[in-house]
């Protein structure tokens, strides 16, 4: 009984997974239930000068076809998220529409909509559906879309800019000081753009009961509530208590489930129109195509030493693309989600971030797996790496020169940074110091010099990363263009046999939550984990939650679900002590039992739970029932940190990268269960080098995507990682009743520039000093014969 938190507790919802019993949205089976397709351009950016659906209505199975024309085309899926330029204009905001009926932005949106008695018949009746186009002029790098000359993506403004914004210190200043500079480091790549991939494709189900008058859609998404809010506030305007949104087992995510899709919108219209229920998943190419993407950063950098190696100044410019359209949270990731995390580890005295959020001709770009906080990462980490190379600096000594001093935010204060935020408490040395010593670094620097000689080019990389996460106060975020708060809701209903049930509005996608909310429940209430359970995913089942995103599920979900177990706590011992005859203040609890301190008079969680609803006697003036539900807003960001080191040896002859050993000290916190911690970093990491050595999403000219297939897009595969060698510091957070920071993303944020420094690490007596990712064989050998 109890004593749950921190031991690794294997996951209960694996039962159902392993036996094929999983509630995916497309295993759901509706009496009456339709399918359909969609009919997608091919063309980046065109007119659309006519749809013809007369053949395809003739097609066997077809039960109905739209296109922008009819009632659905006046819907737009709206933006969550508003960032204005630093002129003060407004941001620049279309409309997403749910089907095309005038011009194109990006290959793969879709013109006409295909139900059908199958999905066989709805795919062969939108191959008979004739559309003619007039072909467009296309952008799609998102520097070259500010161009005076560019193609207009949105004609109703003068350029492609839907934002221009800005962060830290004043820019005079820091170009000032970067000109006093002992030296000054510069860097131009591109953080180039990715393609989620979760395993499971999106799918979604709209069904209309006439009779309630009322909608049902199972979809495949991070956070229920948040679509039902921005489906029926903002696009089709039903009241929400019309609305059910169901989403149980989600097989992955990587924050592109997170966003309100137009088919989601249109599914939902759809099945009023026709009065069945109506199914689509998206096979992969389609996910390919209409997915939101990640990254797609422009960068151009300074850094400015001292003489020691001391930072004194950071300036970047960044174009970073949004795609077509603004999807939900695209233009938070690379401002509030990225520039804020500008100061890193270090105490850099002076930053200044302007960023330029360019529309381009391809899918919209959003949160993808540590959403801005890696782009920010990989800066800093090549950056400072790239500047010790230079100055002839060891790659560890430069960041221990610059790192901020330990602090916990409890005794010392935390610590403000140049860009807004402020951290709640780290301790980066020594994490850093972990790291070192399980590299055997020192011995690592030899052998490196020893394989030098005999031709093998090994090679090391560092990279000590921050991240902000459980995102902050409704309040703070408010003010900076949230459209939506970001609190928690936490309902926690102890039955009458004292088994508890918990309602959660944090949303589970392969995290692991049925696990390890029964853990700290069942430890805090001094019960069995049998005892609890965990729902999630249904609307008409929990309080309105925001989801699960920005590794905020126990940091934010979690503290909302502490606070109704104390209320429960807290009633329990006026019913404890009213069957104990004791004075409140007499009792304590532990291990699932009221106890009178200093005699062996005491009752059970059970007991209690049954007179509150059995109160034949009970204290008076109470109510009866053990049931309460919490909203937790945090008061802070959540900041883990750690330090990634990648050991390589490139293949002299080819380029290719071999990954020999990958080490990851992570702090994220008091940690509930070790096990899932471990997968969580081991997926990230798998991300992070996938992003490094691998995945590319790559556009021609004319705006088609040439990496839309696993032939073309190259996702990391078992042989290329090692072991990952895991460990951890733990730094309380000391503004959640739980101490927890998160650690769904922490691995996708610190793997990617430890690997990229690695590479360049084995090449520097080479003179290389940087490369841009991917880093393929081939990229690898150009760099080593320049």
């Amino acid at each position: 009984m109890g004593n749950f938190i921190g031991k690794a507790v294997k996951r209960r919802e694996d039962a159902r997974f392993l036996k094929g019993a999983g509630k995916y949205t497309d295993d759901i089976k509706l009496p009456k239930m339709t399918q359909s397709a969609f009919v997608r351009s091919p063309y980046a950016h065109a007119k659309v000068l006519s749809v013809d659906i007369s053949e395809a209505e003739k097609a066997d199975g077809v039960v109905a076809i739209f296109t922008g024309s009819d009632g659905c085309g006046e819907y737009g899926v709206p933006c969550g998220w508003q960032v204005d330029f630093k002129n003060g204009e407004t941001m620049r905001e279309p409309k997403h529409p749910l089907l095309v009926k005038d011009k194109i932005k990006h290959v793969g949106e879709a013109v006409a909509f295909v139900i059908a008695e199958t999905l066989e018949q709805a795919r062969d009746a939108a191959e008979l559906v004739e559309v003619e186009y007039e072909e467009l002029p296309v952008v799609t790098d998102p520097q070259k879309a500010m161009d005076k000359d560019a193609p207009l993506v949105h004609g109703e403004w003068k350029d492609n800019a839907a934002f221009d914004w800005c962060i830290g210190n004043d820019r005079a200043d820091v170009e000032a000081a970067l000109e006093k500079a002992h030296h000054v480091t510069e860097m131009e790549y591109r953080n180039q753009r990715l393609a989620p991939n979760a395993m499971e494709p999106r799918s979604y189900i709209a069904d209309y009961d006439v009779n309630a008058d009322k909608y049902t859609l199972y979809t495949s998404t991070q956070n229920p509530h948040l679509i039902r809010l921005l489906m029926c506030a903002f696009v089709l305007g039903i009241p929400e208590h019309k609305v059910r949104i169901v989403s149980k087992d989600v097989g992955g995510g990587f924050g592109s489930k997170i966003y309100h899709y137009t088919e989601e919108a249109l599914l939902t219209w759809a099945s009023k129109q026709i009065g069945r229920p109506v199914k689509w998943t998206s096979d992969r190419s389609e996910a390919f195509l209409t997915d939101a993407h990640g990254r797609d950063h422009v960068v151009k950098s300074k850094m400015g030493f001292d003489k020691e190696g001391k930072i004194v100044a950071h300036l970047t410019d960044e174009y970073c693309a949004m795609g077509a359209y603004l999807s939900t949270f695209a233009p938070a990731v690379p401002t509030y989600l990225h520039g804020t995390l500008f100061q890193g580890v270090y105490t850099t005295p002076l930053i200044h971030l302007n960023v330029v959020g360019p529309f381009t001709h391809t899918v919209p770009v959003d949160a993808y797996r540590g959403a801005g906080r890696p782009e920010a990462t990989y800066l800093l980490e090549r950056i400072i790496s790239k500047g010790a190379q230079e100055m002839g600096m060891d790659a560890a000594e430069i960041r221990m020169k610059n790192f901020i001093p330990p602090f916990d935010g409890v005794k010392e204060e935390g610590y403000q940074t140049q860009v807004a935020l402020q951290y709640d408490s780290g301790n980066y040395q020594q994490a850093l110091k972990k790291g070192l010593e399980k590299l055997g670094y020192e011995n690592f620097r030899k052998e490196q010099e020893e394989a030098r000689k005999n031709g093998k080019l090994l090679g090391v990389g560092l990279s000590t990363y921050i991240e902000g996460c459980g995102i902050a106060p409704s309040a703070v975020v408010g003010a900076l263009g949230a459209r939506a708060g970001l609190y928690e809701v936490g309902q926690v209903r102890v039955q009458p046999t004292g088994k508890v049930s918990v309602f959660t509005g944090a949303h589970s996608h392969g995290q692991g939550h049925e696990t390890v909310f029964a853990q700290f429940v069942a430890d805090k209430l001094g019960i069995d984990m049998a005892d609890v359970e965990i729902e999630h995913g249904d609307t008409d089942q929990v309080a309105f939650g925001m989801g699960t995103y920005g590794s905020r599920s126990l940091a934010v979900g979690g503290s909302a679900i502490i606070k109704s177990i104390e209320k429960i706590l807290d009633k329990g011992a006026k019913i404890a002590a009213h069957k104990l005859e004791a004075a409140e203040g007499d009792l304590e609890y532990a291990s699932g039992k009221w106890t009178v301190k200093g005699t062996d008079k005491s009752v059970s969680f059970g007991d209690v739970a049954l007179t509150a609803y059995v109160p034949h006697n009970y204290p008076e003036g109470l109510e009866p029932g053990l049931d309460f539900s919490s909203f937790y807003d945090p008061s802070n960001f959540t900041y883990p940190f750690g330090t990634h080191i990648a050991v390589v040896e490139v293949d002299k002859d080819t380029g290719a990268v071999d990954l020999q050993r990958f080490i990851a000290i992570d702090d994220v916190g008091n940690i509930m269960n070790p096990m899932i911690v471990d997968g969580q970093i081991h997926g990230g990491v798998a991300q992070g080098v996938g992003q490094a050595l691998l995945e590319e999403v790559v556009y021609d000219e004319s705006g088609q995507m040439i990496t839309g297939s696993y032939m073309d897009y190259a996702m990391p595969r078992a042989d290329d990682l090692p072991m990952i060698e895991t460990d951890n510091t733990v730094t309380p957070c000391p503004h959640n009743p739980l101490g927890v920071k998160g650690a769904g993303e922490a691995g996708a944020i610190g793997s990617t520039p430890a690997v990229v420094n690695a590479v360049v690490d084995a090449l520097a007596h080479l003179g290389v000093t940087d490369i841009q990712m991917p880093l393929k064989p081939q990229t690898v050998w150009k760099a080593m014969q320049n």
